[in-house]
Order: C-alpha cells, then sequence, then structure tokens
C-alpha cells in the first residue's frame, strides 16, 4: 500500500473518530444543551475589563456590565492599560457616575491583555472574579445562567457562548457561523470535561482558582487557554453554559482577521509546548483535550496536502496527456481510459464533507437567534473556502512560532 494511501486512511480514521464522538455525546446530551443550573446561594462577584485604545466601545462595555441582573455584583474594575486615545478618561467619567465602577490604570503599559487583567484581579476581594474584554455586550441575563455551574466545589471556571455582533459583510458574517459552531463544539466538549479554552467576552472564575493558579501568563498571546489548561492540570472542572450570552465585535478586514487568528494558532502553540510533558497524563488534559488539539492540526495540514496533490497532479497530468497527444495527433480521451467508479478514497471524502455539514447545519439549528438567519450561499463558503484557509494560517503560525513571534 502507498505512504499516501496510509496516510489519507490514518487522516480519514481520526476525522471519522473525532465526528463520532460528537454524534454520541450529542445524542445522549442532547436535552441538556440548553440548561442552567439555578445557584443555590447568591456568589459574590466583581468583574474586570482591560482596555487598550477603546474610546469608541468602552463605555457600551460597561454599560452592559452594568445592566447586569445578577444581585451578587458588587464591583466592575475597569483596568486602562496605558491607552494613548481617551480610554481612560471616559472610564474615570463611568467611575464617577456608578457606584460599582472602579477606574485603574497599570503603572505602565502591559503589552497584553493578561497584564492587565492580573492588575485588575488584586483588587478583587469576591469569591468569584469575572473577565469581560472592552469590546464586548453581555446580555443581561449572563451572569445569572452561569453562576449555578459553581454549586460544585470542583468548579473553577464557567464559560459562555460568544455571537458575532458586527455582521455587515461577507467575512463577518462568515465568522458568525464560525463562532456559533464553535459555542456548539465547546459545549458538547464541556459533557466530556474537555473544555479547552474560557473565552475573552466573558468567563467567571473561582477566586481561590485563579489565585492558585497565580493568574494570566503573560508570556502566552492566548492567556485564556493557557488558563482554562492550568485549571484542569489542577483538578478544577470547566464548564459552559451556552444560554449565557455575550455579544463580541470580530475583524471586519482580512488583513484584521489573518492577524488574529495568527495570534490565537500561535498562543495555542505556547500552550501545547508548555504543557508537553502532560501529554497523556493529568486526566482529561493529557487524555483528550490535548490530543484533540494536535490531531486538529494535523487534520487541517494533512487536508491541505492531499488537495494541493490531488489537484495539482490532476492539471499536470491533463496538461502532459494534452501536450504529448496533440504532438503525436492522438485522441485526447478514448472511451476505455473512462473511469465511472469512484475510489474509495474519493467515497470517504464525500462522507466527510457531508457529514462536516450535517454537523454545521446542527450547530446552527441550535444558536437560537431568532433575528438573524444565515442564507445556504453563507454556509456553503465557510464549509469551502472560510474552513480552506486554515491550514495556510496553521503553517505560517508554526512558522512564527518557530521564529519567536514576540508581538502582534
Amino acid at each position: 500500500m502507498e505512504f499516501l494511501t496510509i496516510l489519507y486512511l490514518v487522516y480519514s480514521f481520526i476525522a471519522f473518530y473525532f465526528l463520532l464522538i460528537y454524534i454520541l455525546v450529542y445524542t445522549q446530551n442532547r436535552k441538556e444543551i440548553y440548561e442552567v443550573i439555578k445557584p443555590d446561594r447568591n456568589y459574590s462577584l466583581s468583574i474586570v475589563i482591560p482596555c487598550w485604545n477603546e474610546e469608541k466601545s468602552i463605555g457600551k462595555t460597561i454599560e452592559a456590565a452594568m445592566n447586569s441582573n445578577y444581585k451578587g455584583l458588587e464591583k466592575i474594575i475597569v483596568v486602562d492599560d496605558c491607552s494613548t486615545d481617551d480610554s481612560y478618561k471616559i472610564i474615570q467619567e463611568y467611575a464617577q457616575k456608578y457606584e460599582k465602577v472602579i477606574a485603574v490604570q497599570t503603572p505602565e503599559n502591559t503589552g497584553k491583555a493578561g497584564g492587565a487583567k492580573n492588575y485588575g484581579a488584586q483588587f478583587v476581594k469576591t469569591e468569584l472574579i469575572g473577565f469581560s474584554d472592552a469590546d464586548s455586550l453581555p446580555d443581561p441575563d449572563a451572569i445569572d445562567k452561569m453562576v449555578g455551574f459553581f454549586n460544585s466545589e470542583k468548579a473553577g471556571a464557567v464559560t459562555s457562548r460568544v455571537l458575532v455582533t458586527n455582521k455587515t459583510n461577507k467575512l463577518t458574517k462568515v465568522q458568525a457561523i464560525e463562532y456559533k459552531i464553535i459555542a456548539f463544539t465547546r459545549k458538547l466538549l464541556g459533557f466530556l470535561e474537555s473544555i479547552y479554552v474560557t473565552n475573552g467576552p466573558l468567563s467567571i472564575y473561582r477566586k481561590k482558582a485563579f489565585d492558585e493558579v497565580g493568574g494570566f501568563d503573560l508570556k502566552n498571546w492566548t492567556e485564556d487557554i493557557e488558563i482554562t489548561w492550568h485549571f484542569v492540570s489542577k483538578g478544577w472542572t470547566v464548564h459552559m453554559a451556552i444560554p449565557a450570552k455575550a455579544y463580541t465585535f470580530v475583524p471586519e478586514k482580512l488583513g484584521e482577521w489573518f492577524k488574529q487568528r495568527i495570534r490565537w494558532n500561535v498562543g495555542g502553540l505556547q500552550t501545547v509546548s508548555k504543557y508537553r510533558k502532560k501529554f497523556f497524563q493529568c486526566g482529561m488534559l493529557g487524555i483528550f483535550i490535548m490530543p484533540f488539539f494536535t490531531f486538529s492540526w494535523f487534520l487541517g495540514l494533512t487536508g491541505l496536502f492531499f488537495l494541493t496533490y490531488r489537484v495539482g497532479k490532476y492539471f499536470i497530468t491533463r496538461y502532459l496527456i494534452t501536450k504529448y497527444s496533440l504532438e503525436a495527433q492522438v485522441a485526447l480521451i478514448q472511451m476505455d481510459e473512462v473511469i465511472l467508479n469512484p475510489s474509495i478514497l474519493f467515497f470517504f471524502g464525500i462522507v466527510l464533507f457531508t457529514l462536516g455539514l450535517v454537523y454545521t447545519l446542527v450547530a446552527l439549528s441550535h444558536s437560537r437567534e431568532k433575528d438573524f438567519k444565515h442564507p445556504l450561499r453563507d454556509i456553503f463558503i465557510y464549509s469551502v473556502f472560510y474552513l480552506l484557509a486554515y491550514p495556510p494560517l496553521l503553517i505560517v503560525s508554526f512558522y512564527k512560532y518557530l521564529k519567536g513571534m514576540d508581538h502582534w
């Protein structure tokens, strides 16, 4: 058997394996996807909002936090990371307007969201500590739908579902599809105790657990991924409340999107490198989360390789056949050369694509976003063209990681 055939079969096996896991988890837990756990008491909570040059959005974010229905919210600590615009001035105005809002500024620019988050955390004395990005807008009832998970003493973190606010062009509309699929997948992973990231737009941590892991890692570009892995490595469980919605702004231009995804991937590589000794150890972190992460990269890169190989081979072969047939003055195609029976590899590819499309449709059906429907055209663009952009992103990310990316 040829090496490429073996590689393709391995690729197909891993892809089918993950799809089967999703199918089994979904069928067993579909009635609990929108589960909301009622808190057994009123947990005290402080929200930290890091800010750097967000004068256009920080006011809306503070207002969204103030509009929360949760009665245990005691403080909203807004941390300005030495902005060069009027962000800190606006934050101070809101601190004068609302008693709950506290305006603080880092001594010097930390250069990363994790730095501002850690600085703000030192002012938190409540049982729970939450974080929200400066351009995110949580629903008023989002926190209420999250805190019930902390009834379990083992619960270290709870994250929300992120939806896209600015669906203004094709790129943002396709990202809106992506975010819904990410949220659905993350919820399924939650049933396996394998959530790999607590998102920036709205996540809540038990302060005791947050202090135990030492806060956010300032060396990591995706501090929300790293701290989640750190929690799991310490035995804390991580949950997701899919009814808790937080809206965020996504890149509207291709260059901004590319830059953001490079940061995400490099941060993921940093996290895998940091916890590499936990592989196949340390509970679900090493047994599932890390293999899930690395095999996802394998699928992306291998898929790009096979696509490039197949397309390149086809066009090169057709070019050579056409060239030499014309020179020899023979027929380009003969009936005995026409093969109507597809190969098993082609069959696997069609099945994988079909199952992936079905998974996308099921995920979107669970979004419950009644005021916005995705046309089939956008779903097709996402399933074919958008996903094809990920493997090249991975290659660039690997290169930047090996080169020691230190800014973005």
